[in-house]
């Protein structure tokens, strides 16, 4: 259940911490990559080198490609309604901060209306800009969009960054409302629960998922000095956690056998 009571639990969390996250379903796996994409396409937007427009454009490329590969759009939809509906129930809890409630709700119906606004085909610019239809072709080969291979992209590139830097954010633009509404989807989600303490004797940590509130996200929070990172399986009826020492790019890791704590959250 998500938090929205006036009083947080307190959470026992090292300073500087890294976290690993595990999809547990299809939607949230696409949901993740494109939070990781957006962020990236972002990111470079502001770089005004050439080899930064080119990180950027890759990015754009990677989550239009992405969204081909089902209706993105759809399932935001979805699951916006499911948030809204998980949200609602909340309002007659005890304790709950009905401002913060009431708040993401407004962002709900903001972020439904904004979708409900960019109409119902959602935009396909790879088919509608040949300019990069053809450089997410040739993006398949490798060094395939040099300058010699796309005369075009290569003129594009030599643009002021302020006009290249304008049409990328038109095409950011187009899929804002699915990235935004992703991102305050996967927020939400996080929020569903706090990270607990576990400890671990081996390096291998199993449990059952059971009940009817079943969780879509596994969040493994461990401390940045450790040296240790999880590797993460999981199934529909249980998930493992195996601890493993970081030993750098040359050595397959080990499993850690002394103990290990961390935080252990199941959204």
């Amino acid at each position: 259940m998500a938090d929205f009571s006036s009083k947080s639990p307190e959470v026992d969390a090292p300073e500087q911490q890294m976290e690993f996250e595990h999809p547990l379903t299809e939607r949230i796996r696409t949901f993740l990559r494109i939070e990781l994409l957006n962020q990236q396409a972002c990111f470079h937007a502001d770089d005004t080198s050439e080899l930064g427009a080119r990180a950027a454009l890759s990015s754009l490329l990677d989550i239009l490609n992405l969204f081909r590969r089902g209706d993105v759009r759809m399932e935001v939809i979805k699951e916006l309604e499911t948030q809204r509906n998980i949200l609602a129930s909340y309002i007659r809890e005890p304790d709950v901060d009905r401002e913060l409630l009431e708040g993401n709700l407004e962002n709900i119906k903001a972020l439904q209306s904004r979708i409900g606004d960019s109409g119902t085909v959602f935009p396909n610019l790879l088919k509608e800009s040949p300019f990069l239809f053809n450089i997410n072709h040739r993006s398949s080969i490798p060094g395939g969009t040099c300058t010699f291979d796309l005369p075009d992209y290569g003129y594009w590139l030599k643009l002021p960054h302020e006009v290249r830097g304008k049409q990328y954010r038109e095409w950011l633009e187009s899929f804002a409302p699915i990235s935004d509404a992703v991102s305050h989807i996967l927020w939400l989600i996080r929020q569903n629960s706090q990270p607990m303490k576990r400890t671990v004797e081996s390096g291998l940590y199993q449990t059952n998922l059971q009940g009817d509130a079943r969780p879509r996200l596994i969040r493994v929070l461990l401390p940045v000095a450790g040296g240790i990172y999880p590797e993460i399986s999981a199934g529909k009826q249980r998930f493992t956690l195996r601890f493993v020492h970081w030993r750098g790019t040359d050595v397959r890791p080990v499993q850690v056998q002394e103990p290990v704590t961390f935080l252990l959250a199941l959204c």
